[in-house]
């Protein structure tokens, strides 16, 4: 055992390693008797490859570099991929990054395009792709731009003809349904393929304010009849819609302040917990039916569990295994589940339930140790006090080196990461970029401020109006109680976040004094001209949840803004930027730095070609962890050796 000062033992977690394990699998499914998903590739330009379990059980890259399975639908994207299995073989349709078009993908393994690029504005993009060969088409999302502006987009449910005939004409796609909603998911077809059913909502809401679950009749060539509303509304936020093997409607709604699931209407498992969550991308899945009549669900309290549910007792078995956290990303087949699971000893891995038998299994991006875990951190689960005696649900993450001692009686410096959304939650689960900072001796805590999913309706809308409010207080409160408790130095406290958690590291710089420093990643800084156009339409209208309608309360805008209060930030900040970030554009950035010029705060700015909102490649994963840890090492005095110093200007 050395005794060495906090933040300068030695680890074998470098920014590379940390790089090369970020992003987790995503998109599962069956194809057939295989699971397919997607995964990420930061060493290969960032892109998401699609990946296939062969009957050998060996996983296989389906398309090669530079096919990059991902869409831009409401920029977050959706499922980028769906198949269906014909007497031919497997007939999988996949959206392609770079272009957005959709392709078919037959036994040849040669892609080929469906759908047109359109010479207008974003063009056209697709989600949830739903292959329908007897019918010849594909049923999917179709957001479409009408201008060069970022909210000059319609979105309707459409058909593609599977044998490429719309692949240059755009009149050749037919629309499902009428422009009525802003925003669709995908349709969900019942088993005998005579309703679907799709989820919609519009301006001001997000998702998770409310939605609306439509059912409409199909007719025999395949025209959609007029839907009709059957749950839902501009209080209610149902998160997923699907049908039970028997024709029964299964939706997850939060009507009751936690999103727990229904069958026609009825409730299967009244608990206060979450069987569903916030749809920040079109197709997640929380449940999925089994052909038994059971439904696999993603459930919990904070942290989520993979379970099977009887819908006649409303009991629920979970899945015994060592994964603690499971993405909402489930699909079924028969009996069988695919999952995304991970815990705070494993990365996330593609895991196959067996609901007859209850054996689980890892089948696809295995965890393997890419060092000694016991250089892993050993998160707590804690929940601390806020203002006005809330509670603050957050993770705690100590220094930890198997090998390394601190000196005397000094308490190590902290770094409180805020999470983005800020509809969103921190998950327990291994994360290498955590890793790095506690086995060089910084601890680390993630907090869950008011305004988190995972705890119920009352929870997230404690941050209804109040963004760059209870967010601040929220991370201040726990970076000051474990100060006092004497779990952190007091004098070295760092706040990191990026997107919405950006802002909210911005503004707990400029409106405490509790932090000496912060990192902040791709953030909202001006709200003023976030809400005025600067953003993409999903998001256009979300200030007036977070902060109030912009012609009612215009003031708040500007005083809540850490631009307006550039003037009050002392702290050493450093700023990294996705130069091809459309959601917090670098303008944003910009302006920031000019009102901080030339007022002695050192400060760094990061910016990288070819990123958007969030981070990708994996050089610029490194450069900018190295640069956050060089800048903790200036300001907190700690003797890092093994990155490049970070050059702060005033």
């Amino acid at each position: 055992m050395r005794t060495l000062a906090y933040g300068s033992w030695p680890s074998p977690i470098d920014a590379a390693l940390a790089a090369a394990h970020d992003g987790r699998p995503d998109d599962v499914g069956f194809v057939g008797e295989e699971v397919w998903w997607t995964e990420p590739r930061p060493a290969e330009g960032g892109r998401r490859a699609l990946v296939r379990r062969t009957a050998d059980g060996t996983p296989v890259p389906v398309l090669p570099a530079p096919w990059n399975v991902r869409s831009r639908v409401i920029e977050y994207g959706g499922r980028p991929w769906g198949a269906a299995v014909t007497a031919a073989g497997p007939l999988v349709v996949f959206v392609n990054f770079a272009d957005q078009r959709l392709y078919r993908l037959d036994g040849d393994g040669v892609p080929r395009p469906l759908t047109p690029v359109s010479p207008v504005g974003g063009g056209l993009r697709w989600a949830e792709p739903q292959p329908l060969p007897e019918r010849g088409e594909v049923w999917c999302v179709l957001e479409e731009f009408t201008g060069e502006g970022p909210t000059d987009v319609r979105r309707v449910l459409a058909s593609v003809p599977l044998d490429g005939s719309a692949a240059g004409d755009r009149a050749a796609i037919r629309e499902l349904t009428p422009e009525r909603h802003r925003f669709v998911t995908g349709p969900r077809l019942s088993p005998d393929r005579r309703r679907a059913a799709w989820l919609a909502w519009d301006h001001p809401r997000m998702p998770w304010d409310g939605t609306e679950l439509l059912v409409a009749e199909v007719g025999d060539a395949g025209v959609l009849g007029e839907p009709r509303t059957v749950a839902g509304g501009p209080g209610e936020s149902i998160a997923q819609v699907d049908w039970a093997y028997d024709g029964a409607l299964l939706y997850a709604s939060d009507r009751t302040g936690w999103w727990n699931l229904y069958r026609d209407g009825r409730p299967l498992c009244p608990r206060e917990e979450e069987f569903g969550g916030p749809l920040w991308k079109l197709g997640l899945r929380w449940f999925a039916p089994l052909a038994s009549g059971l439904i696999a669900v993603v459930h919990g309290r904070g942290a989520t569990a993979l379970g099977v549910l009887d819908p006649e007792t409303g009991e629920v078995v979970d899945a015994a295994g060592p994964w603690t956290e499971f993405a909402p990303g489930l699909a079924a087949d028969g009996e069988r589940i695919a999952a995304v699971g991970a815990s705070p000893r494993s990365a996330y891995e593609v895991v196959e339930l067996d609901s007859r038998t209850g054996r689980a299994r890892v089948i696809g991006a295995a965890h393997h140790d890419a060092v000694d875990p016991a250089h892993y951190p050993e998160p707590q689960i804690r929940t601390f006090t806020g203002p006005e005696g809330r509670e603050i649900h957050a993770h705690v993450y100590p220094p930890h080196h198997p090998d390394c001692a601190a000196l005397g009686d000094e308490l190590p410096p902290y770094v409180v990461r805020v999470h983005g959304g800020p509809t969103s939650r921190s998950p327990l689960v291994l994360d290498l970029e955590i890793a790095y900072f506690t086995s060089r001796g910084i601890g680390v805590a993630e907090v869950d401020y008011g305004g988190s999913t995972g705890y119920g309706r009352a929870y997230r809308e404690r941050l209804r109006e109040q963004w760059g409010v209870v967010d601040v207080e929220d991370c201040a409160a726990v970076a000051l109680a474990l100060a006092d408790e004497g779990t952190a130095d007091r004098a070295r406290l760092a706040v990191r976040g990026g997107s919405a958690g950006g802002w909210t590291t911005a503004a707990s710089l400029a409106s405490t004094d509790v932090f000496a420093c912060g990192t902040i990643l791709y953030p909202v800084l001006d709200l003023t001209g976030w809400g005025t156009g600067e953003t993409h339409d999903f998001e256009s209208r979300y200030l007036e949840s977070l902060i109030g309608p912009y012609a009612e309360v215009p003031a708040r805008y500007a005083e809540r803004s850490p631009a307006t209060h550039a003037d009050r930030i002392t702290a050493p900040f450093l700023l990294l930027q996705g130069l091809d970030d459309v959601i917090c554009p670098p303008v944003q950035c910009e302006r920031f730095l000019a009102l901080i010029a030339g007022r002695g705060v050192p400060h760094a700015y990061l910016a990288f070609e070819g990123e958007g909102h969030g981070f990708r490649r994996a050089a610029t994963m490194v450069r900018g962890l190295e640069a956050e840890l060089s800048l903790y090492a200036q300001v907190f005095g700690l003797d890092v050796r093994d990155v490049p110093v970070l050059e702060l200007t005033e």
